[in-house]
């Protein structure tokens, strides 16, 4: 589905969705304040892939497959700039595909020298570097579009034996996001440092911590898909860099409940207040789609397991993002639900807790439900859980050293099951990284053995509050209602040395609210 819910427009090989504001329903881009916004797409790609990624083949017979792929870039880019884009972003793999070994791989990489040291413009000098007539492409695109141009290709880098970490074919194979200016230049590129099992590339020595600058909306970031998991180089940019705007390519296989591609997208631009566009490939029948442009405030998403047809998303976007008002800087009344949460806080003063009320000053009082704890396996990890029963209730549940903690209201009772979960551990399942979460699960079923399945449909509304006691000051707001509609929190921040999310008025029934925090020093 569309997150912009403006009007589908079919052409050649897809159907693009132009966005002024989320949810607007509004059907072409108006002219942009240029003091304020700029124009920016993203394109999800239904690659044309190799049909068998193992057999050896002529540089030339790849070109042939690579360029039926950016035939269709081309045609896209071509779109865009009849609505004034400025920015566009392709897809991890988009071009060459995946599942190739070392070898295999090889006849589909570009030489890519270092944009620091050489200043080229390969669609202008296209005869200056042998084996780069991707880039050469890609460049030309920038050209004709008028526009910046961020994509992702294989490259190669000739090694000699006196460095010891060069591999034995005397080569290092990369995967590259390229940027080009709307000249055709190439401005930098950026090696994924944390491959997601891809054998046939390798690490760069050092991590690219890689910025660039544009005319339009100032500095911008660049990483690739897993590496939104990873303090390099993701937190790193967004630390030292001080960026606003970061683009990313990505090739997600979507796993519910916590880690779909919108859904992590999203968290990432509000964790930071900045805006992400994040261009996902198109392969429903292997779990990947999902992409977006994804303010703090506002996204226009494309998730659809269904269609086989790639996705053109254009948007408006703030040239200075706007986030979300933190507890430090609210201010008015405090409404009910928000008084409950900060004198239920734990260390309250004004509180005290027994197995079944909590009392606190002014006679308030509700009941407090003890229902049973039990484990229940969610993204591969042993989670911790209890059932949310009732139209309200103040819940909690821990493990190792985190708690977490749910005050919730329901306007109605759904026929589902929720659960609160806690994990407070290290992932060891595609991927090694240490995580502590605090999830509001719809389950799969009514048996406590379904809660952390895979569901994108719901119906139960929730008013609620969902805090823990973190011990990382990384943590990412994942959110996500029925038919995989993104959501945004009221209100996000510390209070009392613990991080909570609020959110009422819910859009439709609820799947996942979680905060997930990652301790990068764990790793």
């Amino acid at each position: 589905m569309s997150g912009a819910r403006s009007k589908l427009a079919l052409f050649l090989c897809g159907c693009y969705v132009v966005a002024l504001g989320a949810h607007t329903g509004e059907e072409s881009v108006a002219e942009h304040h240029e003091a304020e916004y700029y124009v920016a797409a993203v394109y999800e790609h239904p690659s044309i892939l190799s049909l068998n990624p193992l057999a050896l083949i002529s540089r030339q017979e790849a070109l042939e497959l690579m360029n039926q792929n950016l035939d269709i870039y081309e045609q896209q880019v071509m779109t865009a700039a009849q609505k004034d884009v400025q920015i566009i972003v392709f897809p991890e793999d988009g071009i060459h595909g995946f599942n190739f070994t070392r070898t295999s791989i090889y006849p589909f990489l570009d030489f890519m020298p270092s944009p620091q040291v050489v200043r080229w413009n390969p669609c202008l000098e296209p005869h200056r570097f042998n084996d780069t007539e991707v880039l050469q492409r890609l460049s030309c695109m920038a050209i004709r579009g008028d526009m910046f141009l961020v994509a992702n290709l294989g490259t190669k880098q000739p090694c000699h034996s006196s460095d010891p970490r060069c591999p034995k074919d005397g080569r290092y194979q990369f995967n590259t996001n390229v940027v080009f200016s709307n000249n055709g230049t190439l401005v930098d590129r950026y090696r994924k440092h944390n491959l997601y099992f891809e054998a046939a590339f390798d690490v760069p020595l050092k991590v690219d911590l890689i910025t660039f600058d544009t005319p339009f909306a100032g500095r911008f970031g660049i990483f690739t898909c897993f590496d939104i998991l990873f303090f390099d180089p993701a937190i790193r940019v967004l630390r030292d860099y001080k960026v606003k705007h970061v683009v990313y390519p990505t090739a997600w296989m979507n796993q519910l409940p916590l880690l779909a591609a919108i859904e992590i997208q999203k968290a990432f631009a509000v964790a930071f207040g900045i805006n992400v566009l994040a261009a996902n490939i198109h392969h429903p029948v292997l779990g990947m789609t999902g992409s977006g442009i994804h303010t703090p405030l506002e996204s226009f998403w494309y998730h659809d397991m269904e269609n086989p047809k790639s996705h053109l998303i254009i948007a408006q976007v703030a040239k200075n993002p706007v986030g979300l008002i933190g507890a430090e800087n609210a201010t008015g009344e405090t409404d009910p639900s928000h008084s409950k949460f900060l004198k239920i806080l734990p260390g309250d003063p004004y509180c005290e807790k027994d197995a079944q009320e909590v009392h606190c000053d002014e006679a308030t009082k509700w009941n407090v439900n003890a229902p049973p704890t039990f484990h229940s396996e969610m993204m591969y990890d042993n989670f911790t859980l209890v059932p949310v029963w009732g139209k309200e209730g103040y819940l909690h549940v821990c493990s190792n050293g985190l708690c977490c903690y749910l005050l919730y209201e329901r306007p109605t009772l759904s026929k589902e099951l929720y659960a609160l979960g806690v994990f407070d551990g290290l992932h060891t399942v595609h991927g090694t990284y240490y995580i502590q979460v605090c999830a509001l699960v719809r389950c799969g079923g009514l048996g406590f053995d379904t809660c952390g399945q895979e569901i994108t449909e719901a119906t139960g509304i929730f008013e609620f509050h969902l805090w823990g006691n973190f011990s990382t000051s990384y943590i990412f707001p994942l959110f996500l209602t029925s038919g995989m509609t993104l959501e945004v929190p009221d209100q996000l921040g510390w209070e009392n040395d613990h991080y909570f999310l609020r959110k009422s008025r819910l859009s439709s029934g609820l799947v996942t609210a979680a905060l997930y925090g990652r301790l990068y020093e764990r790793d």
